[in-house]
């Protein structure tokens, strides 16, 4: 009589930093079943958490489940298997504590490649020094690489990232960009030698038609009142290098929880590179900052828990902003409260910030409201609307591309991996009795630091392509989502609440435009552009009025 088969889950993890093993989620899974055929194991459940870390169990969905299914008793299992305790998790004491939660409820842990198993006498021991290790080896990657870092600031080196503003990076090293360099050096001055604020330089920046120039990380044409102080904060432009102003700090009373803290003391050093200001004149603006230190309200920040529908998808005809929802009271003759008034309103009509524009309409929402929804009724009844939504929904996304990206970054890392740990072999191999010791040290240690940012700057590639790729599949799933409302947008429309509606607006609207002047039919809505290609060719959708027929042209992506 055969015997009955021991049943077991299997869990699997890879960073979204990169499998720097080399082992991939399916080369895990089939090193497992291997190991589970051959010791006769039944895998009855299989666990995975792609792209999650393990320097905690939390925010590991997958892993939650497991548990949760092991503390249920619902398929009766006795083991867990992982292909290595560094795939479980590298924080010893969630390691520790989630290994003791299993076994309470009779389910051990066993590390196929480590060769542990924790139901033996020596299981659990060598669990508790390999999980530490695991968390040292994390620990002291991110130590070796802070003190790269810190040595590259001591030396007045720039450390990687985009060149501050009013310089460009040649070959790594900090050179004045003149073209950007003309706003820093007006920003300072007035800011110095005036009595303006960051408002007034901003407002100042306009009038004199001096403008941002749009860069890879920063699209906005205006120096915004936040963006100057930013940079009269900021000591690159006295020719120094920074290193520790805003420092990564754990959330008191959490384990693995942390956030951005200013630093009072930090390293300053004299740079490599040319200052854009004196030391003398970053040093009085720093003293006027202090004494203006004050927290910025809101613009329109208030009591209004309205919520406005169109609210920064409707656009100024003038300045092209996004208008906002607001409020006003309309009062009788004698003074008394006659009713409320709700309106859209240019954000800069007020001067907000260095910003301005003279349109001074206020747009009644209702109407606005209204006309917008009208459109979009009158859109899906269209013949073949249905039909043509169903065949986006089907369509499928090609990523092709982004997958080959995300395979050579991939390479390209293992490589850069393979040279660290070479370099780092070199290193301790040293002869500390050669009389070219300390140079061979300094040359390898800086062959390294060289390393660890080539590192930094590949996985950040790799983060971003597969980022990118994430978000097309997200917005695919979005989408569809999109237009199975947009099939029965008539029905759900009328049953949504104002925010279940705002909701749907801000997905399905890019912008919305309006005429400067309200049109003799009353109607105020000029044209709307859609997030998605919901439509291949202009189509122009009549609002019947008792006294005019406006065309509302509506746009898709493909119109842009």
């Amino acid at each position: 009589m055969s015997r009955e088969k021991i049943k077991v889950y299997t869990y699997t993890r890879v960073s979204t930093a990169m499998q720097i093993d080399g082992y991939s989620l399916d080369a895990q899974k089939s090193r497992m079943k291997a190991f589970a055929d051959y010791n006769d194991y039944e895998i009855v459940k299989e666990y995975e958490d792609a792209g999650k870390s393990g320097k905690s169990i939390e925010g590991r969905i997958q892993f939650s489940q497991m548990m949760d299914d092991i503390k249920s008793g619902k398929d009766n299992v006795s083991f867990v298997l992982v292909f290595k305790l560094s795939r479980f998790g590298r924080n010893a004491a969630d390691v520790l504590s989630t290994l003791q939660v299993m076994q309470d409820f009779g389910v051990n842990l066993i590390c196929v490649e480590d060769g542990i198993d924790s139901s033996k006498d020596a299981g659990k021991l060598m669990i508790s020094v390999l999980s530490a290790v695991a968390e040292i080896e994390r620990e002291n990657i991110r130590v070796q690489t802070m003190e790269g870092r810190i040595q590259k600031a001591r030396e007045g080196k720039w450390n990687g990232g985009f060149a501050p503003y009013g310089y460009r990076l040649v070959d790594g090293k900090l050179e004045i960009n003149e073209e950007e360099a003309v706003a820093i050096r007006v920003i300072f001055e007035q800011y110095v030698n005036t009595d303006i604020g960051s408002n007034g330089i901003a407002k100042y920046l306009e009038n004199h038609g001096i403008r941002k120039i749009q860069r890879q990380n920063g699209k906005n044409p205006l120096f915004d009142a936040h963006l100057i102080r930013l940079i009269l904060k900021n000591p690159v432009y006295a020719g120094k290098i920074a290193y520790g102003r805003r420092k990564t700090e754990k959330v008191h009373g959490t384990r693995n929880e942390y956030h951005l803290v200013e630093q009072e003391n930090y390293l300053l050093v004299d740079g490599l590179h040319e200052p854009l200001v004196s030391e003398e004149v970053w040093q009085a603006a720093q003293v006027k900052l202090l004494a203006q230190a004050k927290k910025y309200e809101h613009v329109n920040k208030g009591k209004d828990t309205r919520t406005h529908l169109l609210s920064g998808l409707v656009k100024c005809p003038v300045c092209g902003v996004g208008m906002y929802g607001n409020k006003c009271i309309k009062h009788k003759k004698d003074g008394t409260k006659y009713k409320d008034f709700y309106y859209y309103g240019c954000k800069h009509r007020t001067m907000t910030r260095g910003h301005k524009c003279d349109y001074r309409k206020q747009i009644r929402e209702e109407l606005l409201d209204d006309a917008v929804a009208e459109v979009i009724t009158e859109l899906v009844s269209k013949p073949k609307f249905a039909s043509m939504m169903q065949e986006k929904i089907n369509m499928k996304v090609d990523t092709s591309a982004l997958d080959q990206e995300i395979e050579n970054h991939e390479k390209q890392l293992r490589q850069y991996y393979s040279i660290k740990s070479k370099l780092m072999d070199e290193i301790d191999s040293l002869d500390p009795d050669d009389r070219h010791y300390l140079k061979r040290k300094a040359d390898l240690d800086d062959r390294l630091y060289r390393m660890y940012d080539k590192i930094e700057d590949e996985e950040s590639q790799l983060i971003e392509s597969r980022a990118k790729r994430q978000s097309i599949e997200a917005e695919k799933l979005t989408g569809d989502n999109i237009y199975k409302v947009l099939i029965y947008f008539d029905k759900l429309y009328s049953v949504m609440n104002d925010v279940e509606r705002r909701q749907v607006m801000e997905a399905i609207i890019s912008e919305i435009q309006i005429y400067e002047e309200r049109q003799p039919s009353g109607q105020w809505l000029k044209s709307m552009k859609f997030k998605l290609p919901i439509i291949e060719e202009n189509m122009n959708i009549s609002l019947d009025n008792d006294e005019h027929v406006e065309t509302v042209c509506l746009l898709s992506k493909k119109d842009r």
